[in-house]
Formats: C-alpha cells, structure tokens, sequence
C-alpha cells in the first residue's frame, strides 16, 4: 500500500515520522512488553509521556509558569462552553469576534451562560476574512475578548491581534504550532489536537492559572480548569494514546525547529496561492488576500461540477481531503505542519494540468 497525498481537515496528517515510531513500539512501550494504550495512566511508563508532552508544549510555545497546560477531552467545541463558564462570572461582559463558523459557535455557547457582545461580525462575508483591529467594537471593561486564530472552513486567519485591555482567549485549533506568536498576549488559548498535535480525541488549553482561580464554586468539577490543573490533567482518565502521539509529533517539531517550520509553512502556502493567482481567474481563492491562511487554502473553480470533477480526479490520483466543507463547497487544501512540501508541489503540478485539460 502507498502513502497518499493527506490534504483532510481533521483528523489530518501525521508526521511519518511519528506514525513509523508508534507503529514500532506499539506492541513493546520502552520496555514495558506492553502497548501505552495499555499502561496504566498513573504508572511511571505513561507518567514519562504525560510530562514530556507537555515539557515540550512549554518549550516550543514559551508558556511560563504563570499558565497551567492542561491535556483534555471533549474537543474545542466543549471549550466553547467551559472557557465562559470558568472565566465569565455574573454580570460580566465577554467580547466576542465572528469570523466564520467556529466563532459563530463560540458565541452561541457563551450567550447559554453570560453576557456576550459581538464586538465585530464578519461570518457572513464573501469572500470571507476576520475582523479589522480597527472595526473592533469592544466592552469597557470586558472580562476578556475571544477570536477564532484560524478560521478552517473560511480559510481566514488573524495576522495581527489587537492591543486590549482585557486578556486575550483564542480558539488556536487549526494553525497552534504553525507560526510564532507572544503567549504572554493571551490569557487562554485552546485546540483540538487533530489538525496540528496529534490524533482526534484530545484538547490542549493552556490557560493563566490566576484566571482559572476565579471561577464560579458551583461549577461541576470536570468543567473546572482548576480541578486539572491541581491534578495535572489526571483527575481522570486521559487519552493516554493521544498524548504519546502528542510527545512525539511535539519532539519531531523541535527536531526540526519551530522557526524552519513557520518558514516551510509560509513557502508551502505561497506556492498554492501562487497558482491560484496565476491562474487567470480561472481558479479564485475564497479569503480576502490579506487575510490568507497558511494552513487552510480554500479556492473555487469556475463551475460546481467542475469543482466535483476536481476532487474525484484529485483522488484518483492520491491527493485526498480536497473537496471544501459541506457547508460551504468549493476546494480545500489543509496544509497542516505534517504535509510535506512535496505535496504542495505535486499539487500544484496536477491544478495546471487539470486547468490546460478542463479550461
């Protein structure tokens, strides 16, 4: 069997590095004659992954002790509903930003349990981007702004965060890891681990511990960022699985260097928006050019069948993942740090041809 060309959302790639390394110690964990599915999550064996994992997180993403990293389940979507639960007590405004589908999901979790101004909406727009600092309609006093890093069905990102007074809590789900940015600036980020950390089934939050300490005393205990941070993400059961992918996709990425990876990245992307733009029109991205993402190329063909014709060919031929959300159509390269730069250009090499086949 051949590796395809791995183009999904998420669940997406995974270095293949990481996955010969699993697939090797999958029977015989370091010793242990037994898989780390199987360890106990309070043995040594696990205790060893569980502290690298997040070892490796502090490192690469200059979280100081002043933040508790926290390894959970429920996906990011149950952060839609834990982040105001913990942070937003009663009377008590939180902005919000719309910039796509996920943060129009944020902003309907929180408004179940306090009071949400939608600071700026732009959810709507096509083609679609994120906010403006300058459009920003914020709350005096705010108990903290939320905004979406990287819309990954729109195909938008924040280039620039704003100055604010209140602490910054960012849904980072699809592009943590991809670029550098000031964590000090953020008073909570959290992200689903299947686009750039790992498998499905685990959510990293990495939240300032004085703002976990003020959440409501009636909150139910799982709900309470506080309940992990006491226990290191062990209260319960964690996904044991997905932390050690977590371990290993983390040490690949500083075997590699974070900053040599920002810059494959940032290459990766402007190879593809290179053949979008110079396509004539034929192919025309989806997001305001300002606001490109690196992780998520979204572009439309001059016609919906054509469009399906893509995606079948494209599969066909072993790129996977390409056809655009449900929701909104069109084509969808999800570039995550595990795709490799051959990919892009392979890619690429198959758009020009379809293009001189179908023009």
């Amino acid at each position: 069997m051949s590796r395809i060309y791995n183009f999904n959302a998420g669940p997406a790639a995974i270095p293949l590095e990481v996955l010969e390394t699993a697939q090797a110690e999958l029977l015989d964990f370091n010793g242990t004659g037994m898989s780390i599915m199987e360890a106990s999550h309070r043995g040594k064996a696990y205790e060893a992954v569980h502290n690298e994992a997040i070892a490796n997180l502090r490192e690469l993403l200059g979280i100081s002790e002043d933040y508790a990293v926290l390894l959970l389940q429920g996906g990011a979507s149950t952060q839609f509903s834990m982040v105001p639960m913990n942070l937003l007590l009663p009377g008590e405004t939180a902005d919000y930003t719309n910039s796509g589908s996920w943060g129009s999901k944020a902003i309907k979790e929180a408004k179940k349990v306090g009071n949400v101004n939608v600071a700026a909406d732009c959810g709507k727009e096509i083609p679609t981007r994120v906010p403006r600092v300058s459009e920003l309609k914020l709350t005096a006093g705010a108990k903290y702004l939320h905004v979406t890093s990287n819309e990954t069905i729109s195909g938008a990102r924040w280039n620039e965060y704003p100055d604010v007074d209140c602490p910054i809590v960012a849904d980072m789900s699809s592009d943590i890891l991809s670029r550098p940015f000031d964590m000090s600036r953020f008073g909570l980020i959290y992200a689903g681990a299947q686009k750039n950390l790992g498998p499905s089934g685990l959510t990293l939050v990495v939240v300032r511990k004085d703002l976990a300490e003020g959440a409501p005393e009636n909150l139910p205990t799982m709900m309470r960022y506080k309940t992990h941070i006491e226990e290191n993400s062990l209260y319960n059961t964690p996904p044991c699985f997905s932390i050690y992918i977590l371990m290993l996709v983390t040490r690949w990425v500083k075997k590699i260097g974070r900053d040599n990876l920002y810059k494959q990245n940032v290459d990766k992307a402007a190879k593809l928006y290179a053949a979008i733009d110079g396509s004539g029109g034929w192919y025309k991205g989806t997001a305001v050019k300002e606001f490109r993402s690196d992780m998520n190329v979204t572009f439309r063909l001059p016609s919906e069948d054509l469009e399906a014709k893509f995606a079948a060919e494209a599969t066909k031929a072993g790129f996977n993942g390409l056809k655009g959300h449900r929701s909104v159509g069109g084509i969808r390269a999800s570039i995550y740090n595990a795709v490799p730069v051959k990919a892009i250009d392979d890619l690429v090499a198959f758009m020009n041809q379809f293009k001189a086949s179908n023009g």
